[in-house]
């Protein structure tokens, strides 16, 4: 725990909640949790629950003044406050529930800070908002973003579904064929991945995604270590944006808006 008397920075801040999250999830993995639904097929665990709890006892030690919104527990402090953290306490519940480690948990600030700790690889990523670090057994390393391994990650989850973009035809685009590979995992470990070099890119449709507790953190991490964000339009992500295209490099951004548009 942080002692709000200290003077840390806000990537420690984050750090040691997207921890506390993991130390959670990583515990109550494997148990039979209790459910909540939350419909149309989608639901939290208790894991879900807990680890939130958590993560938000480490930012409310440190920053009382803060508000903070969660994926499970929604607003908590002003909506106009001039700080607010998102947090999600388990980004890929689905994979959890079904016994699979592919899961990420993740707090960003807003315009800020932010990490994604993996609760079973024990890697933390984060962002002091300008550089982007992985921790490894307490040693820290810069992201470094690299097409090379061609595997991009294209979100096919309700509710990122626009008219007018289908990610299967994406899949199905020859370019897209000869050129990449698809991955589906939790969004959040998919981009902090992204930022890592293990992936080329991340592709999603829907909405402004950058105020998301979902993306915020991984969009961070991408914009920290150099890769390209832009919406699945080529415009800025950001406020009125639409989706997400997060690339290694412009090589590979230019070819997947080339395929996306055509």
């Amino acid at each position: 725990m942080i002692n709000s008397s200290a003077n840390s920075d806000d990537s420690v801040v984050a750090t040691a909640a997207a921890s506390a999250g993991a130390d959670v999830v990583r515990s109550l993995y494997g148990r039979r949790l209790t459910r909540i639904d939350k419909g149309a097929g989608d639901f939290a665990t208790a894991a879900d629950v807990e680890a939130e709890k958590a993560m938000v006892d480490v930012i409310r030690t440190a920053r009382p003044d803060d508000a903070v919104v969660g994926e499970e527990g929604g607003q908590q402090g002003t909506a106009d406050a001039a700080r607010q953290w998102l947090v999600d306490p388990l980004c890929g519940t689905l994979n959890y529930a079904a016994g699979s480690m592919l899961v990420a948990v993740n707090v960003a600030l807003r315009e800020g800070a932010a990490a994604v700790a993996d609760p079973f690889s024990g890697e933390v990523f984060f962002t002091d908002g300008t550089s982007a670090w992985v921790r490894r057994d307490g040693v820290d390393e810069p992201l470094a973003p690299t097409s090379a391994t061609s595997l991009v990650d294209v979100n096919l989850d309700p509710p990122f579904i626009r008219p007018g973009f289908r990610a299967v035809d994406l899949l199905a685009h020859p370019g897209f064929v000869e050129r990449f590979r698809p991955r589906v995992v939790s969004t959040t470990l998919a981009l902090a991945w992204v930022a890592a070099g293990r992936r080329a890119a991340y592709v999603t449709d829907g909405t402004d995604l950058t105020g998301s507790v979902h993306f915020a953190a991984g969009i961070a991490l991408c914009r920290a270590a150099g890769c390209v964000v832009t919406g699945i339009d080529g415009a800025p992500a950001g406020a009125g944006g639409r989706g997400l295209v997060a690339a290694a490099d412009a090589e590979t951004h230019g070819q997947l808006m080339s395929m996306i548009r055509s």
